[in-house]
């Protein structure tokens, strides 16, 4: 599951670690730099689950992105950038959780 960086600090990483806690998920975290096809890039972090179900109970609640490393990742590469389609958009709202004041301008 992916996620734009800045959602996931502040209130907004409390209700990821809360909700993660309480369902008893272990994700791995990680992070990749997603860039567009108009240049535009943003930091984006991986919740990495050990089953498709985990995964799945992570996006109906938090509306992330599925992303899957063998396919998104550039050339397949560990530390491969992720090739985005489509014009970026920054979001700043998504389900629970929101991007800090401090972080919006």
């Amino acid at each position: 599951m992916a996620l734009p960086d800045d959602l996931c600090t502040g209130h907004s990483f409390a209700l990821i670690r809360t909700f993660c806690q309480n369902c008893g998920l272990s994700p791995l975290v990680r992070q990749v730099q997603a860039i567009w096809p108009d240049q535009k890039y943003e930091n984006w972090r991986l919740y990495c689950f050990a089953d498709q179900a985990s995964a799945q109970a992570f996006l109906d609640h938090f509306a992330g992105v599925m992303f899957d490393p063998r396919r998104d990742r550039e050339n397949r590469k560990a530390r491969g950038v992720w090739r985005r389609s489509g014009e970026y958009k920054r979001i700043l709202d998504l389900g629970p959780l929101s991007v800090p004041e401090i972080l919006r301008t």
